[in-house]
């Protein structure tokens, strides 16, 4: 998928092929049948040219990865402390992307100071639920 992506255009197992030679010896078929499985799996989606394919990713890394996290998120048992664990795990500036998203996510109706406790605490903003008891 790394290279698919890498190229973010449909690309064809030839050229797949060629860019991973550059690294290793890895042969057509090995190519040719992972991207076949890339695309029995939903992945990749292809069309044919010719006697071969153009695989195109079917979502950009960044979906993928956010698909990846959810999933891992929606598996826990307690989901409050997998987020804690997993913004312990965050360096600062991974911490600042998490803020930047959220402040996109919220819209520009939210202020820093609200914005910055929600990514800082890794949940809602605790003046929020307090609002909204009537509080």
């Amino acid at each position: 998928m790394t290279r698919v992506w890498k190229w973010n255009r449909p690309v064809t197992v030839r050229e797949v092929l060629e860019d991973l030679q550059r690294e290793r010896s890895i042969a057509y078929t090995t190519v040719m049948t992972v991207l076949d499985n890339l695309h029995q799996k939903g992945w990749v989606r292809r069309e044919a040219e010719g006697r071969a394919y153009r695989y195109e990713a079917v979502s950009t890394r960044a979906a993928y990865a956010a698909a990846l996290m959810n999933d891992a998120w929606s598996q826990s048992d307690n989901p409050a402390a997998a987020l804690v664990a997993f913004f312990g795990m965050m360096s600062d500036e991974q911490r600042q992307a998490l803020r930047d998203a959220v402040r996109i996510v919220q819209g520009p109706e939210t202020s820093e100071a609200e914005t910055d406790t929600v990514a800082d605490t890794g949940g809602e903003n605790p003046g929020s639920a307090q609002e909204r008891d009537g509080r």
